[in-house]
């Protein structure tokens, strides 16, 4: 496990959030607005499943689809508005304003609840959406403002865990209250009020939230300020791939948990508590995907999570569809959740199910962090209110996709098994678009299966503006290690060589590694390097050199060379010293060692540390002073 020594080992958990005023009443605002959404939805859809012919003459599977678009229209319809008012007022006056509108809704939800009125139902559906897409804006552009940068994984994993439990215990309430009788309908009906009440509640103790752009002057055209929202987003290609990435999500959740009820029902022979089972264990993962991410990410915002989620979707959605093959359902009789734990083959499925919900969170809580730290701050609100219409479009999209292969034929573990084939190629192609993804996930598991690596001082390594890293030369997957410990992509600059073997070529030629030559072998390549390095430091770039020059073949650090200061003369940033510690005796170094005795001494999990250094201003740097440096960084530890 990557770990941040020093400073970064003293912060506590994401747990000890929950404690200060600046996020939890925050997080209880939006459980319970969570919890109360799906409450209200899973109710209705379960009558209209369990129960249709005393509400509708439509056939349940069509309104299991329906009623989620219904829920969904208003992203398309207000975002693009819900955004600019995020930006242009304080946030925790804009949540309270948000809450009471929530009692009203309920308000005209518990009159079509009494009335048996579905059509004042749908109405709230589509108010309650109306509600969702005003908070979401608000939501994920509070955490930028209020937390700090390494907390951003934390919180926004712990707010994904609070949204999805909110959703499981809503769903599970709903579903329960609802099918018991006359008396759960009023339950329902004026239990929904009172959670909003909490709600609003639990709002007035959000602290006071600054607006990023109170000048702001709203464009009330939803369609014009649409298409605005999603040309600025598209100008930061990576903002821009990780909202379709996180839109992508939208659509496979939708296509698969719209499922739930009718497949739960039909395939599995079983009653609504088996319903409840499927939502509860997907949940489950859900969260304990969400809270693992800071784990799993050292407390930074850990881009090489998304590939390792999206891998798990595809896996555990096609397992999904031959796990529904070999269930043995039963013969005549309807199964509880229970009785269907007990038949053949049933395992199997919960365990996709869970797996899925696990790697979705792996998936999703990366991406909304790095949206929240990649983008102007002055337009995080409309940036999210521009993705929220990706996500309305992606599952109105999903609903459509999904009625029109049911409509074909396809059986429900046929639509999961299209829906994970499906995610495969989308993952493909996003992270072909954006190679940072991937790069970041081969860092990622060289440093969580092959080897154990310690940062020291990570907080060291500035989160924005330019500097350049140097660091020892040890061996070939240097640049692997110091990619998985910076919180930002970095440039290095390597030897040209290095770029015409066929994988390492491949894995820099991706992360924009600069390629460099010495003066005597290719005197154009080198000046173009200068330049590119410049150009590079100028963009407000992390460019990392090893000033040695070559891999050290003796595990002692050799001579720095002169080109570091050639660099600082040209582009006035600071440089910071880092040392690697354990890599020396490594497979991939020079060591004369047995190769097999190299490999069998370190280990599968062999031990490793990154010691960075205090920033050096430009106008103290030379060559001699830096090795020094990193000299006394690396101590006896090669």
């Amino acid at each position: 496990m990557t770990q941040s020594s020093h400073a970064s080992q003293q912060h506590a958990s994401q747990f000890a959030l929950l404690k200060q005023r600046r996020f939890a009443p925050f997080f209880w605002t939006q459980f319970l607005g969570a919890f109360n959404d799906n409450l209200f939805k899973t109710a209705l859809i379960v009558v209209l499943t369990f129960d249709a012919a005393s509400w509708t003459t439509l056939k349940p599977s069509l309104v299991t689809n329906l009623i989620p678009g219904i829920f969904i229209l208003p992203y398309v319809l207000f975002s693009a508005t819900s955004g600019q008012i995020a930006e242009k007022f304080e946030k925790s006056t804009l949540v309270r304003f948000i809450k009471w509108a929530e009692i009203a809704i309920m308000g005209i939800a518990a009159l079509g609840w009494m009335t048996h009125s579905l059509w004042l139902l749908v109405l709230a559906i589509f108010a309650m959406g109306t509600h969702s897409t005003l908070f979401g804006p608000v939501k994920y552009s509070y955490m930028p403002q209020q937390l700090k940068p390494e907390e951003l994984t934390g919180g926004n994993g712990m707010v994904e865990m609070g949204t999805f439990v909110g959703i499981l215990l809503g769903q599970v309430f709903g579903d329960v209250l609802v099918m018991h009788g006359s008396l759960g309908i009023p339950v329902v009906a004026f239990g929904t009020i009172g959670f909003a009440v909490l709600g609003l509640l639990a709002s007035y103790r959000i602290p006071v939230t600054p607006a990023p752009a109170p000048d702001l002057k709203i464009a009330w055209n939803p369609f014009t300020e649409t298409v605005r929202n999603l040309k600025h987003s598209a100008g930061n290609r990576t903002v821009f791939l990780s909202m379709l990435g996180n839109s992508w999500f939208w659509f496979y959740g939708a296509m698969v948990l719209a499922q739930f009820p009718v497949y739960a029902m039909t395939f599995l022979k079983g009653d609504h508590s088996v319903f409840v089972l499927l939502l509860t264990v997907f949940s489950l993962g859900i969260g304990a995907g969400s809270l693992l991410c800071e784990k799993l990410s050292g407390r930074k915002v850990e881009i090489g999570l998304v590939p390792f989620g999206s891998i798990g979707l595809s896996l555990f959605g096609i397992d999904l569809y031959f796990a529904s093959l070999g269930y043995a359902a039963p013969a005549a009789a309807t199964v509880d959740a229970f009785g269907l734990l007990a038949q053949s083959g049933s395992w199997r499925i919960v365990f996709d199910v869970v797996m899925i919900g696990v790697f979705g969170g792996f998936f999703i809580v990366p991406l909304f962090a790095l949206i929240q730290l990649r983008c102007d701050p002055k337009h995080l609100s409309r940036t999210i209110a521009g993705m929220n219409i990706l996500n309305a479009l992606f599952m109105v999209a999903a609903a459509g996709v999904a009625i029109l292969l049911l409509g074909q034929g396809l059986t429900i573990p046929e639509l999961f098994l299209a829906t994970a084939v499906m995610n495969g190629i989308v993952a493909v192609y996003i992270f072909s678009l954006v190679p940072e993804f991937l790069m970041r996930f081969l860092a990622w598991l060289l440093i969580h299966t092959v080897h154990k690596v310690k940062v020291i001082e990570s907080g060291r390594i500035p989160e924005q503006g330019a500097a350049v890293l140097v660091c020892n030369h040890v061996s070939y997957v240097d640049a692997v290690v110091i990619m998985a410990a910076s919180p930002r992509p970095i440039r290095f600059v390597m030897d040209h060589r290095i770029f015409k073997t066929p994988i390492l070529g491949w894995i820099f030629r991706t992360a924009k590694a600069i390629p460099i030559a010495p003066a005597k072998e290719d005197p154009w390549l080198l000046e173009k390097a200068y330049v590119d390095i410049a150009h590079a430091l100028h963009d407000g770039e992390l460019v990392c050199i090893f000033p040695e020059g070559r891999l050290t073949s003796t595990g002692e650090v050799n001579e720095f060379k002169g080109g570091i200061a050639k660099v600082v003369e040209r582009s006035q940033v600071p440089v910071i010293p880092m040392a690697l510690r354990g890599l020396w005796g490594h497979p991939l170094s020079r060591s004369k060692d047995n190769l097999f005795g190299r490999a069998f001494r370190k280990g599968l999990r062999s031990r490793l540390a990154l010691a960075v250094g205090q920033p050096v201003a430009p106008d103290a740097v030379t060559p001699e002073s830096l090795q020094q440096a990193v000299l006394a960084l690396r101590g006896d530890w090669k």
